[in-house]
């Protein structure tokens, strides 16, 4: 009975260690599986980086106004006779646009004209007497006088008549009319908004320590969007003074409108143009990553069959190359046109991702693949080689 016992529980063991010794087997031959799985290649796209010509510029945001702008007023009171524009009409400078009832003014204008005239005659009859010695010098002086100040209230009367009427002070584009025929108007009523639209100037300002790189005349872009900055003119006016509660300096550009398409009041991105800079390394701004440890990138570089990187030439089109990302931590600079300048950390001819960096990690194993590039900086050449 022991002895069938001692049996069973021998057998028991058996089969028990069986099982556990083929689950460690089965396990550690798993892992050495996938300890020596090679790892997938992520696809990335590229670009190079190269020493270009970097054309700085100073961003600003600024407010689009007219050149000469106005809101017409009336100087007197007067009882409106005729309007003599329409909404949105072209006006040349000097063109009347609206006349108050002058009937008044134009009948003393009339009177007075007459009285001068008699006045005029009576000087010229007491200088002829004077001649001959019939009339004595000072009937002269009190006709020269009386004529002098008859000549004087025709003009002020002559005045008074103008003020009854509104003209274009330049030429430009008159707005919506404020007025209607019969109305009384009082001084300083709104007749209607003139604007020169051809040439229009906008106002923005700067950071006090941007002041140095100002001049008059530099070239100025300007757009509604970052992505059309199609207008171009240039710097006419800078604040020879920075604004203490700011610390902002004031510009103002003047711009070439012939087509009309800006409007005043609009907002408008703002790039003033810097003097160009030679052998600046630059890359898109897609390729640079930012985390708690500072700016870095990923450069795609060579590798032997451990995955260790190693030194080489790195060529897109060669899909047999073994290629993996080396995280490289960057110093920036400045930025423009969706480009940012690389201080230190990347030398010319470096291969650089550009997408796909997401789901890198040091020593990655990739692919070049620049046809999944979203988009391309323009006149980059990704992945092509240095130039």
């Amino acid at each position: 009975m022991i002895k069938r016992l001692v049996i069973a529980l021998i057998l028991v063991v058996l089969v028990v260690g069986g099982i556990v010794g083929f689950n460690m087997f089965r396990s550690n031959a798993i892992k050495q599986y996938f300890a020596n799985m090679p790892k997938p290649k992520l696809a990335v796209s590229t670009t190079v980086a190269k020493p270009m010509t970097w054309k700085p510029e100073i961003q600003a945001i600024g407010t689009v106004s007219a050149r000469s702008g106005v809101d017409l007023t009336v100087e007197v009171a007067g009882v409106v006779r005729d309007v003599a524009f329409k909404s949105n009409e072209k006006v040349k400078a000097g063109q009347l646009l609206v006349q108050l009832d002058d009937a008044v003014e134009r009948a003393n204008l009339e009177a007075e004209k007459a009285q001068a005239a008699l006045d005029e005659q009576n000087l010229e009859r007491a200088i002829e007497l004077q001649k001959r010695q019939v009339g004595p010098q000072s009937n002269v002086q009190q006709a020269q006088a009386a004529a002098s100040a008859s000549a004087a209230q025709v003009d002020s009367l002559q005045a008074v008549l103008d003020q009854k009427r509104v003209t274009a002070p330049f030429s430009g584009t008159i707005g919506i009319p404020q007025i209607d025929v019969g109305k009384y108007l009082t001084p300083g009523d709104v007749v209607a908004t003139l604007q020169d639209l051809d040439t229009m100037r906008v106002d923005f300002t700067v950071p006090e320590q941007q002041l140095p790189d100002l001049k008059i005349g530099q070239s100025v872009r300007l757009g509604l969007t970052d992505d059309d900055l199609k207008f171009e003119g240039k710097v006419i006016g800078i604040d020879p003074k920075v604004d203490p509660s700011t610390r902002l300096v004031s510009v103002r550009a003047e711009i070439s409108n012939p087509n009309g398409a800006l409007t005043p009041g609009q907002f408008a991105q703002v790039r003033v143009v810097l003097p160009a800079e030679d052998n600046i390394i630059a890359l898109p701004e897609t390729a640079l990553t930012t985390s708690l440890y500072g700016d870095f990138i990923y450069a795609v570089v060579l590798a032997d069959k451990d995955g260790k990187a190693t030194t080489g030439k790195v060529d897109a089109n060669d899909k047999n190359q073994n290629l993996v990302a080396h995280q490289v931590f960057v110093k920036t600079g400045r930025q423009s046109d969706g480009r940012i300048e690389i201080k230190d950390g990347v030398k010319a001819g470096a291969v650089v991702v550009n997408a796909g960096q997401n789901r890198l990690t040091n020593g990655a194993p990739v692919t070049i693949d620049n046809s999944v590039e979203p988009s391309q900086v323009k006149g980059d050449q990704a992945g092509s080689g240095p130039q």
